[in-house]
């Protein structure tokens, strides 16, 4: 019998809680089956090689074929699950006074010219990367915020940056709630981003 090494992450949120933005069918399908799905194949493909015990974050900036994909698909499905709330508890918790105090709000306007801005242009990027992939928002070693867009399982840190917002444009990401409508989920995103969150990853060293 293999060895679990990588275990599907718990979610923050009760899957039909990020309703109407994304259903509770969504979830249970992208979390439920496609997640797990990678962490499987994983646990399989790690199982007896030098990227046995090995951190996820570390495989992903080491490895390429099989193993590379599934475990970039786990760290940027971790990463983008963990990422949202319910629009009630954000509602509470992000007042317009507390999202211009975040730190990676303030480096947003710093270098996008207004949050208004960086969202036009992230969905942008989100809307013309050709095929399936993911649109992040990353910081360099300076702070310095950029937008990359990643094909198929790619993740910033190959490039040396790191990861703090994305959004996946695989359609099993949205076809259930939004069909082939990209652009339409990507703008709905926006209301149940934890900024919170992004920023605990921005300010973490």
């Amino acid at each position: 019998m293999l060895p679990i090494l990588f275990t599907l992450i718990s979610l923050p949120y009760a899957p039909e809680a990020l309703e109407p933005v994304m259903s509770k069918e969504t979830i249970e399908y992208h979390y439920g089956k496609h997640l797990q799905g990678y962490v499987d194949n994983l646990n399989k493909l790690v199982a007896g090689t030098e990227y046995e015990g090995m951190p996820l974050e570390e495989i992903v900036v080491k490895a390429q074929g099989g193993i590379f994909n599934n475990a970039g698909q786990i760290l940027n499905h971790n990463l983008y699950f963990t990422q949202f709330a319910p629009v009630s508890d954000l509602t509470k918790a992000l007042t317009n006074e507390r999202m211009n105090e975040l730190t990676v709000v303030k480096a947003i306007v710093r270098d996008f010219g207004s949050l208004e801005a960086f969202q036009a242009e992230f969905e942008q990027k989100g809307v013309t990367l050709f095929g399936s992939g993911w649109v992040w928002l990353a910081a360099d070693k300076d702070g310095k915020l950029v937008i990359t867009q990643e094909p198929n399982a790619g993740n910033p840190l190959t490039k040396g940056l790191k990861p703090l917002l994305t959004m996946d444009v695989w359609e099993h990401a949205y076809y259930i709630d939004y069909r082939n409508r990209r652009a339409a989920h990507l703008q709905a995103l926006w209301q149940i981003i934890n900024w919170n969150e992004i920023e605990r990853r921005y300010v973490c060293k």
